[in-house]
Parts: structure tokens; C-alpha cells; sequence
């Protein structure tokens, strides 16, 4: 070979760690890569899947990438076909950080259309390959990424530690939940960083996870198979060491729609996942060589747990990611009181014009707290209106 450059993501020649900025869009963590020296991509930072996966073939095949093998994974209930490729020895590279060698998931088609969903330029997920390789801190308020080689690290003073256990090649922590007054549950969650939600419980995993009474039905999020719909209620607490966050904003998938053959470990129980929305209030280290995750509350630690106050699912379109079309509308919502309509055109929120804006900053104002004064002018068809209503939290 000549070269003895190691196989695997590695650092430079008597470096021990590297630090770089990352992007936060709704709760998850964008790093910059490099895709065979040529590519500059963007790619998600996700506990939750094994392989690296490119979202869009159309890049690999600008770089003339070979395929080993075509996949036909099905989705939920087996009605959707997903198809996706095999590409070996491909390299992907981070600022300070080289990886050659590395076989990628290439998907035929963007099935999870994260771009959209996130209004940014995402390309990818990358998981479990760089977090065995490297101790991994992610601090979601200085929007850093730290990379450490584990045999020089040393355990954090100001941080609490849990245990993990890495199953295959997943982290899954057990901790106490406070369902309601009365009922609370040691639960096996996944960590899932690759997720934005704050905590999904699956009611097929224990007799004593029941929807709460208060609840409103929804559409939770997207897998491989399309989207995934169920209940959102709020339990009393989750305790993580020894930090206890209340009143969290919970999921509970329609088992028929969450058999996402992404996230899915087979013959590894679990009750359910923990994801971007409580990970983010803290700095965050991943230890999987050791089996700990570290954490250390930052400023975000208080802040309420609130479901889309608005009650609108809204995607960025166009080739600048700057035209928001309302894809959901909640039953009921004040939105949907005021008139709006799926399909509708967001042209400007509160007099600001919605092509100066991201979709992370619409988002974060139409659930940023009870109680405030929304004016959206929306454009349907040759129409514009002009609409208005509070923001209301459900739960």
C-alpha cells in the first residue's frame, strides 16, 4: 500500500483532539464534510444509525462513486420501497479530521427530505463510525464540536456522568420517568442525536405507558418510510443522573407507522428514545468506548417544553430553501381558526418578510411562547390574505 495512513476516521500525526464549529437546525447537529476530497457536504450527527448515508444519489454519482450492491429496504407496513445503494472506500473528511475508507448508504432518492425539513443544505447523516473512534463533545450553545482520542481523555469535573450501554452500536441509557402522579417507569431509551423531538415512549413497551388524557394527535416526524404519525401528551419528569427535567413534551408513535428500519436495532429492547430537544440543554460527551454520556446543563436548561403553538408543519422550498409552504395544519389549532389553509404561502410573519428569514427563526418565533400576537400574510394561489392568531399550547 505505501501509504499507511489508517483506515477510519483519524487524526493528524500527534494531535489528540480537534475542535470545530457546527450548525443547530432544530435541535440537530450539522457538521461540514468532505466527500472524496471534492465534495463539500453537510452531514447530521446522529447516535441513532450504524452506517454514513447520503441522502441524494445525485452527488455520488457526480463523483462517479461505484455501487457494490442496490438495497430495497421496505418501510412500515411494508407500502413503501425504499431503494439505496452500497459505496465503498469513500472518504470523508472534517476540519482536522481525515476518513478514508469507509463504506456509504446511498439513498436513491431524498426519502427524509431533511433539506425541507430543516431549511438548510443537508446531505447526510454520519454515525455510529466516528463515535467509536472518538470521544465526542458537543456543546449546542457555543455551536462546537469536539473530538477526543479516548486513551487521552479525562473525565470532567463539573459534568455528571451515566451509564450507556452500547447495543449494537447504539447508545441506550435506563432512567426513572414520572409518567403521571402515580406511575413512573425505568425506561431503556435510545439517545438518539440524530432526532429532534425530546422524548419518544412506544406504548407497546409497557403496560404502563398510556397516552395521557390530555393529548393531541399529530404528525410526529419522518423515517425511511415515510412519516411517522401518533399522540403528543407531556409526562410529569424525566430524570437524567441527576438532573430532572419536568413536564416534558412526549411522543407516542402509532407502532403501524415507527418501524424505521433506520433507527431499528434488531433483538435490542427499548422503550423508547431520547433526542435533540432535552440533549440540547446540555453540553453533551460521548464516551462509547467507555459506555458514559457526560452532561453539563447549559442556558436552555429551564426553558418550558412547548409543542407547536402554532399547529402548522412548515417546509422551505425553492433552490434557496426561502419559500415556506404550511404542509400541516393541527385539527382545532388557531391556525386553522384563522383561516389558513394547507398549501398556503407564508409571504411575512409579523410584517417581516419571510425571504429574509430561515426556516430554524419561523419555527422558533411561531413557538416561542403563549400568548404572543402572530400576522401572517400568506399567499394562495394569485391570492394574498392577511391572517392572525396567538400562539396556544395544546397541552
Amino acid at each position: 500500500m505505501g501509504n499507511a495512513q489508517p483506515l477510519g476516521f483519524s487524526l493528524p500525526e500527534g494531535k489528540s483532539k480537534v475542535q470545530f464549529p457546527i450548525e443547530i437546525y432544530n435541535n440537530l447537529v450539522v457538521v461540514p464534510i468532505i466527500l472524496n476530497h471534492q465534495l463539500p457536504l453537510k452531514f447530521i450527527l446522529d447516535t441513532g444509525v450504524r452506517t454514513s448515508i447520503l441522502t441524494e444519489k445525485a452527488y455520488s454519482d457526480i463523483l462517479n462513486l461505484p455501487y457494490s450492491r442496490k438495497l430495497t429496504i421496505s418501510g412500515p407496513g411494508d407500502a413503501r420501497l425504499v431503494v439505496a445503494y452500497i459505496t465503498n472506500n469513500v472518504s470523508l473528511d472534517m476540519p482536522g479530521v481525515q476518513g478514508r475508507g469507509h463504506a456509504m448508504l446511498v439513498l436513491e432518492e431524498d426519502y427524509l427530505e431533511l433539506r425541507n425539513y430543516l431549511g438548510t443544505d443537508v446531505h447526510g447523516v454520519l454515525g455510529y463510525e466516528l463515535f467509536s473512534r472518538f470521544i465526542i463533545q458537543v456543546d449546542y450553545e457555543r455551536k462546537l464540536l469536539t473530538l477526543m482520542l479516548p486513551h487521552r481523555f479525562k473525565e470532567k469535573r463539573k459534568y455528571h456522568w451515566i451509564p450507556a450501554q452500547i447495543q449494537d452500536t447504539k447508545p441506550y441509557i435506563t432512567t426513572n420517568l414520572q409518567l403521571n402522579d402515580t406511575t413512573s417507569l425505568s425506561a431503556k431509551l435510545l439517545v438518539d442525536s440524530g432526532a429532534s423531538h425530546g422524548l419518544f415512549l412506544e406504548t407497546t413497551s409497557s403496560e404502563k405507558i398510556k397516552v395521557p388524557p390530555k393529548h393531541v394527535r399529530n404528525t410526529l416526524g419522518r423515517g425511511l418510510g415515510g412519516e411517522i404519525t401518533g399522540e403528543i401528551g407531556k409526562i410529569k419528569s424525566i430524570n437524567l443522573g441527576n438532573f430532572v427535567l419536568p413536564d416534558v413534551v412526549t411522543n407516542f408513535p402509532d407502532p403501524e407507522t415507527y418501524r424505521d428500519t433506520l433507527k431499528a436495532s434488531r433483538g435490542v429492547f427499548r422503550n423508547g428514545s431520547l433526542g435533540g430537544e432535552i440533549l440540547s440543554r446540555f453540553t453533551v460527551i460521548y464516551d462509547f468506548p467507555g459506555e458514559k454520556i457526560y452532561l453539563k446543563k447549559n442556558s436552555a436548561f429551564k426553558k418550558k417544553f412547548y409543542f407547536s403553538l402554532s399547529g402548522l408543519t412548515i417546509k422551505a422550498k425553492g433552490s434557496r430553501l426561502k419559500n415556506f409552504e404550511i404542509t400541516g395544519l393541527r385539527e382545532n389549532s388557531e391556525a386553522q381558526k384563522a383561516g389558513i389553509q394547507v398549501g398556503d404561502q407564508i409571504i411575512s410573519i409579523n410584517g417581516i418578510l419571510a425571504s429574509d428569514l430561515n426556516l430554524n427563526i419561523v419555527n422558533a418565533f411561531l413557538n416561542s411562547k403563549p400568548g404572543r400576537r402572530v400576522v401572517l400574510q400568506i399567499g394562495r394561489g394569485t391570492e394574498k390574505f392577511k391572517k392572525e392568531f396567538r400562539l396556544v399550547d395544546p397541552l
